[in-house]
């Protein structure tokens, strides 16, 4: 598409849009009366209008019913974590007995790490990017010094070539066939949080199959985002958050995928739980952990249901929209941003964007490097009702989400931006 910078063609554009009407299934936040532009839904999503009258059938449920609720509910509670796998599942390409909502990231990827990273004296490292996300990069020590390995020696962490700022697939790819003999887990993040890359996940997963290691990926800043195909990559699990583009609220359920030439293999270790046990016999309560079939066997605990209740609202506005419409949406949003910001400093004296420049190399989000007066100009943004997100040391990321945000919003985000360089 030809784009043209003027508030006219950014109008023209949303004129165009035929996902517009979802902008007004959210609550759009407000300083001093004014609403905000909010380009920071791959931190915290904004709250769907849905969610107060879908949490309220589970609170009215839970007055009227008590404990029958769990089988006498509208939506019974003994299988809530059911009501959502048809959604997720289409979100990152799977089979429903594929995924399932539960926990929180973190906890997901350490059950994950449980299973799928078994090391070994000759098999023991694991590959993943340098800078990923804390969480990430805490499990993965932790889990290490857990099997007595030192990190140092057991975490291999992929760094961009001198003077870039993204990693190449073909490095990575030569980096795991360079350690084949000894890597036991390739694992990245599908998103890169903080510069906004979207890996390669097939040609990562061929590779690390080939070095007969396992595979999985974070999706925290890729679902929602970014259509995947977990399923025929033959990627091995992954986890993810709730939050972000999800929108299933702070805190809110997260979930896992393991693919299903895992799910009868019982013989994987794992830590168990009493809501992965078999269904069927589950109030039995008798001795012995025995596993329901697909990802569904790594649950520990019962259904949080309120917070399954947010983000069965949010998941029903996906499933109406559609992830291909929301990536061309998301990708025309990114490009439209990409292309104002280079018409405000061409020469890169100021800024530098560090995201892919490719549209299927990244999400729907831009990371914008300042060279210099970073935080005085971020903080100028914010006083001008843009909320956006500060990465130290020196780095603005913006993410205009295709479900709520407009063409005109990136139109006057980056005219405020260029008044606040000056």
């Amino acid at each position: 598409m030809k784009f043209e910078n003027t508030l006219t063609f950014a109008r023209k554009l949303d004129h165009q849009d035929t996902l517009k009407s979802f902008r007004k299934q959210f609550h759009l936040p407000k300083v001093k009366g004014k609403t905000t532009i909010y380009f920071t839904g791959n931190s915290l999503g904004l709250q769907p209008k849905s969610v107060k009258q879908s949490i309220a059938q589970e609170l009215n449920d839970w007055a009227d019913l008590g404990v029958e609720g769990h089988v006498h509910a509208k939506r019974p509670w003994l299988y809530y974590h059911k009501f959502s796998k048809k959604a997720l599942a289409r979100l990152v390409g799977a089979k429903p007995t594929e995924v399932v909502a539960m926990n929180q990231l973190t906890v997901n990827l350490h059950l994950m790490l449980a299973t799928f990273y078994q090391p070994t004296k000759e098999r023991f490292k694991i590959i993943t990017e340098a800078g990923a996300f804390s969480s990430d990069q805490y499990a993965f020590e932790s889990q290490l010094k857990f099997h007595g390995i030192d990190p140092s020696k057991g975490l291999i962490e992929l760094k961009p070539r001198a003077g870039e700022f993204t990693l190449r697939t073909e490095d990575i790819l030569q980096a795991i066939h360079d350690h084949r003999k000894d890597v036991a887990l390739v694992i990245f993040g599908a998103v890169q949080y903080y510069s906004g890359q979207f890996f390669n996940l097939k040609e990562i997963t061929k590779a690390g199959h080939a070095a007969d290691a396992y595979v999985g990926f974070d999706l925290a800043h890729a679902m929602g985002n970014v259509p995947m195909s977990l399923h025929a990559d033959g990627i091995d699990f992954a986890v993810w958050c709730g939050y972000k583009y999800l929108n299933s609220g702070p805190g809110g359920m997260a979930g896992a995928f393991v693919h299903e030439k895992h799910a009868t293999n019982f013989a994987l270790p794992r830590l168990a739980g009493w809501w992965g046990h078999d269904e069927k016999a589950r109030f039995q309560m008798k001795k012995g952990f025995n596993p329901m079939p697909g990802v569904d066997g790594w649950q520990l605990s019962n259904f949080p249901v309120l917070s399954g209740a947010a983000q069965l609202a949010s998941l029903e506005l996906f499933e109406e929209a559609g992830i291909k419409n929301l990536r061309k949406k998301g990708i025309q949003l990114t490009d439209f941003l990409e292309y104002l910001l280079t018409s405000i400093d061409s020469y890169s004296e100021h800024f530098s964007i560090i995201t892919p420049g490719k549209s299927k190399d990244r999400g729907c989000q831009l990371s914008i490097l300042m060279k210099k007066n970073g935080k005085k100009v971020f903080n100028q943004l914010t006083k001008s009702g843009v909320i956006g997100d500060w990465r130290e040391p020196d780095v603005i990321r913006v993410a205009p989400v295709p479900m709520y945000n407009t063409f005109e919003e990136v139109f006057i985000f980056c005219e405020i931006f260029r008044k606040a360089l000056k």
